[in-house]
């Protein structure tokens, strides 16, 4: 990535460049779980579709805000938030969500599972910013205190009353939805 021409006062161009890149992931990836969430809102059926359904409405909009100061904050660095289709789509290294029309159970199972995928990416990028920018630092711990909250909503539906996941181990969205 290409340094930017001007960036916050004491972050040398160099660094901003590199915050912007672990930035740029993380917006990739809130961008495409906003559009999950939206998608699985959409899609949701079963018995307990009504509060999936009003469950996932506030996430969508929390996550949307993030998706908003994580691209502010790079336009704050000197760099170019994107967020067009295309460039998503190249940016990401992971596949579509997978399931379409089902239940709220398969989808919570298949959910869980992207919020694990997300969040752990949002622990890595906390610590590569740790070294450089505690502004960015603090903008992606505030986002994964939210988004650890809405998993833990996600999984309450799915939890035994001994504190087990049906899905445990499911290696990918459709295997997480069988096991439910």
């Amino acid at each position: 990535m290409k340094a930017p021409k001007f960036t916050a006062p004491g972050i040398s161009e160099e660094t901003a460049a590199h915050i912007i890149e672990v930035l740029s992931e993380r917006l990739t990836a809130l961008i495409d779980l906003q559009l999950t969430l939206k998608h699985v809102h959409w899609n949701v059926v079963g018995p307990n579709f009504i509060s999936v359904h009003e469950m996932l409405d506030p996430q969508v909009e929390g996550v949307k805000a993030m998706v908003d100061d994580t691209a502010e904050r790079i336009a704050t660095l000197g760099g170019t938030p994107n967020g067009t289709m295309g460039s998503l789509v190249k940016a990401r290294s992971w596949n579509d969500y997978s399931l379409g029309r089902a239940t709220a159970i398969e989808h919570l199972a298949a959910l869980d599972l992207v919020y694990t995928g997300v969040n752990g990416s949002h622990r890595d990028a906390i610590r590569m910013l740790a070294e450089t920018d505690p502004v960015s630092e603090g903008l992606i711990t505030d986002q994964l205190a939210d988004m650890e909250l809405y998993q833990w909503f996600v999984r309450a539906h799915l939890e035994s009353t001994g504190g087990e996941l049906k899905h445990s181990g499911a290696a990918t969205e459709k295997d997480a939805a069988q096991r439910v």
